[in-house]
């Protein structure tokens, strides 16, 4: 564990007036004593993150978006803030809530205070060996799918956030933005696959039928949870791009790169989850379904999707690379078509494991 002695002061941190963000904290926030020891915590979509602690050692999370014009809808905290507001009293593990400032007077953008939640986020394979001992894998796994099979429990409308976002055709929604954010990347990518349009179509005509909404994470994975000391899931975090939808697309995108074979823990040694000690992608549907009554049937259906999706976001950032709307330096272009090219094969290959076991 971190020791006092690890927290060095830092009186400037990126994006922050220190003294107005530290006045507001005093004035709005019960329990904390300025001046802080700032620490930037990394990771997080770029947003600018730091733990602050006080003289008593309490720390706090606080967290802005970063510096500089932004998409509309891109690192909303107001969206965060009114989800772990709202999940919080549920009892699932989301960092406590303790203050949102509006004024952008303050520091030049909304910003709002949560808990500090003890943990690590997973990002390596070797991240995982050393944190999580071999025997406590499975332990930590049924966790991690528990943790979401929770999620999708909760009804929106009664916890708060049932006018979070459209309920209706999640899967729709999401290949409508996704195609066109395909189509206005080609030229300024000069680079198209023929296949991405067939799956288009073919995810648009055969979707499932869509149950009742739930509010999906949209990334949930290790890199957005943290492991705690009982190799459990301690807090759940990154909430930016989470709406409502259909859960069985959220289960998928968080098991489709989830190996279920020797084959696929050799083709990404790096992953978190190919330390070993993990159950197979099969086993923890398996322990979804019946955590939650959902068919997982047409499971593929929907890591088809997700793959499909991924090609068309990593192609997006491959054109604004290209288009000089953000830097490349120390980015590797090739690498990010091989990822392109990658998530259209493994869509295919999702699909057709799909369509196999619908004809059969």
């Amino acid at each position: 564990m971190l020791k006092k002695s690890d927290y060095p002061i830092e009186r400037q941190a990126e994006g922050y007036n220190i003294p107005a963000v530290e006045s507001w904290i005093e004035q709005n926030i019960s329990g904390l004593v300025p001046p802080f020891q700032w620490r930037r915590l990394e990771g997080g979509h770029s947003n600018l993150t730091y733990r602050l602690s006080d003289k008593h050692n309490k720390k706090v999370v606080v967290r802005r978006p970063p510096k500089g014009i932004l998409l509309p809808k891109a690192h909303d905290m107001g969206r965060e803030w009114a989800i772990i507001s709202c999940l919080g009293p549920t009892g699932f593990p989301v960092p406590s809530a303790f203050g949102i400032c509006h004024d952008t007077e303050i520091t030049g953008a909304i910003f709002y205070v949560m808990g500090f939640s003890d943990g690590r986020a997973l990002t390596t394979a070797q991240e995982t060996s050393d944190w999580v001992p071999k025997n406590r894998r499975e332990t930590l796994a049924n966790s991690f799918i528990d943790t979401l099979a929770d999620l999708h429990a909760l009804d929106p409308d009664e916890i708060g956030l049932g006018s979070l976002s459209k309920k209706e055709d999640y899967i729709g929604r999401q290949v409508k933005s996704w195609y066109r954010s395909w189509t206005s990347s080609i030229e300024p990518a000069n680079y198209d696959d023929p296949r991405a349009h067939k799956l288009k179509e073919y995810l648009v005509e055969n979707a499932p039928a869509q149950g009742t909404a739930r509010v999906v994470h949209g990334d949930y994975g290790f890199h957005n949870c943290l492991v705690g000391n009982e190799s459990t899931i301690s807090a759940v975090l990154d909430w930016e791009i989470s709406t409502l939808g259909d859960p069985l697309a959220d289960l998928a995108y968080t098991l489709k790169s989830w190996p279920e074979t020797v084959e696929d823990i050799t083709a990404s040694p790096a992953a978190p989850t190919s330390a070993g000690g993990f159950p197979t992608r099969s086993s923890l549907a398996k322990r979804y379904a019946e955590r939650t009554n959902l068919s997982v049937d047409k499971l593929d259906f929907y890591i088809g999707f997700n793959h499909w999706k991924s090609a068309a976001i990593v192609h997006g950032v491959y054109a604004r690379y290209l288009e000089g709307k953000k830097s490349t330096k120390g980015i590797d272009l090739d690498e990010l078509r091989t990822r392109i090219n990658m998530s259209l094969n493994a869509a295919v290959l999702a699909i057709d494991r799909y369509k196999a076991d619908s004809s059969s």
